[in-house]
């Protein structure tokens, strides 16, 4: 049987690959990067996954940390004096409770033409959507269920705009 093409030829050296790039490259696959900024800062690349974790206060291993009522109960492998884990980078714990303790911001926004769209069809019509159904600028021919869906999207999204719109209208209104 004939050899392969090719399986017999001479291995040459590339010289055009920046071998130090490529160590980096490798280095960056073989240990990827953790995203908490405070694990991170923690981490000992000398010790195990679960050494690591250990330290911190953290479980490797939500199994073993709240273990299912078995026959066998197994414990977590850490520093332990009289039977409790001893945490050796209590700081670690703190910054997380703390960074889980703020209150997320909400991330609901509108694009810039929707929440125009949305404040000329209130200031020319208040709430009558069957009118704004029929109103030039609404390009998109939206329905009037459509055209109230995003309004309400509005009000949700930015309930201080909408009361300051409502109210500079009431008092357009009674001035007129």
């Amino acid at each position: 049987m004939p050899n392969a093409k090719g399986k017999n030829r001479r291995k040459k050296f590339n010289y055009n690959i920046n071998r130090k790039r490529l160590k980096r490259r490798m280095q960056k696959k073989a240990a990827p990067r953790i995203e908490c900024a405070l694990i991170r800062k923690a981490w000992d690349n000398k010790r195990t996954v679960a050494q690591n974790m250990a330290d911190m206060g953290i479980a490797s291993d939500p199994n073993r940390a709240i273990p299912i009522k078995k026959n066998k109960e197994h414990k977590m492998e850490t520093a332990s004096i009289n039977e409790k884990p001893v945490v050796i980078k209590p700081y670690v714990i703190n910054g997380l409770e703390a960074e889980a303790n703020i209150p997320e911001v909400k991330k609901n926004t509108l694009s810039r033409d929707m929440i125009d769209y949305a404040r000329h069809m209130i200031e020319n019509y208040k709430d009558n959507y069957k009118a704004m159904a029929r109103d030039e600028i609404n390009y998109y021919q939206d329905t009037p269920k459509q055209i109230k869906r995003k309004i309400e999207s509005y009000k949700r999204c930015y309930p201080d705009e909408y009361n300051a719109l409502v109210d500079s209208m009431q008092i357009k209104m009674d001035t007129a």
